[in-house]
C-alpha cells in the first residue's frame, strides 16, 4: 500500500473517532462566595466558664440521670453593621454525650469508654439594639425557618438565629448587635454506669460559630 493511500486512512480513521474520542475530556470548575462587608463577633460572660466545683459522688442517683443546677450566660453577637447571620454549636467532645439523641453535648470519658454525662444548651430572650427580638430555628441550612418563642436548641444539625415574622413568614433580621441568654443544663449518668473510685473531671467544651447568612 502506497504511504499516500496509508495516510488517507489514518486520517479517516481519527475523523471518525474524534467525536468519541474527544467528547468528554475536559470538565469545568466554579469556585464561588461572597466576600461581606461586615464581620461578627461572639463573645460570653463568666469568661465562657461554668464551674460546679467538687460534686459527692454518694450524692449521684444509681440509676438515672442526676441534673445538676442550670447555669446562665449572656451570648452577646456584635457585628460591624447589620447583618444577617446564625449560630451553630459545635462538640468539642464529640460521642461522650450519655444520651446521645443529637441534642446534647458530652463531659469526657472515664477509662476511656465511660460517658460521665451530657448537657443542653438553649437561646432564650434575644434582645438587639433595637429592641427584643424573637428566636428562630432551621433545620434546612436556612431555606426556611421556624419561630421558636420559648428558645431554641444550639446544636450542631440546625440553625438558631433572631428575627421576627411581621410580615408572617419567620426570618432572621439584619442586627448589629444582639444579647441572648444561653442556658446550660447538665446530667451526670447514672452513677451504676461510672467508675468514681477516684476524682473524675466534668471535662466538657463547645464551640459556637456564626454562619453568615
Amino acid at each position: 500500500m502506497k504511504r499516500s493511500t496509508i495516510k488517507r486512512s489514518v486520517l479517516s480513521l481519527l475523523a471518525a473517532m474524534a467525536p468519541c474520542a474527544f467528547a468528554a475530556s475536559s470538565v469545568d470548575l466554579q469556585v464561588q462566595g461572597l466576600i461581606i462587608p461586615a464581620a461578627c463577633t461572639p463573645s460570653l460572660s463568666q469568661g465562657g466558664t461554668v464551674d460546679y466545683g467538687r460534686l459527692a459522688a454518694r450524692d449521684l442517683l444509681p440509676d438515672t440521670s442526676t441534673w445538676l443546677p442550670p447555669a446562665i450566660m449572656q451570648l452577646a453577637v456584635t457585628c460591624d453593621a447589620p447583618t444577617l447571620f446564625a449560630l451553630r454549636g459545635r462538640d468539642n467532645r464529640p460521642g461522650t454525650a450519655h444520651k446521645d439523641d443529637g441534642y446534647g453535648y458530652g463531659l469526657g470519658l472515664i477509662n476511656g469508654d465511660q460517658k460521665l454525662g451530657t448537657y443542653l444548651l438553649t437561646l432564650r430572650n434575644p434582645v438587639s439594639d433595637d429592641g427584643p427580638v424573637q428566636t428562630l430555628m432551621s433545620t434546612t441550612n436556612g431555606d426556611t425557618w421556624w419561630l421558636v418563642p420559648e428558645g431554641t436548641w444550639l446544636v450542631a444539625h440546625q440553625l438558631a438565629a433572631f428575627g421576627n415574622s411581621d410580615s408572617g413568614t419567620p426570618a432572621p433580621s439584619p442586627l448589629q448587635t444582639v444579647t441572648a441568654e444561653l442556658h446550660i443544663e447538665p446530667s451526670i449518668a447514672p452513677a451504676n454506669s461510672l467508675t468514681l473510685t477516684e476524682e473524675v473531671l466534668l471535662d466538657g467544651a463547645a464551640t459556637v460559630d456564626v454562619i453568615y447568612l
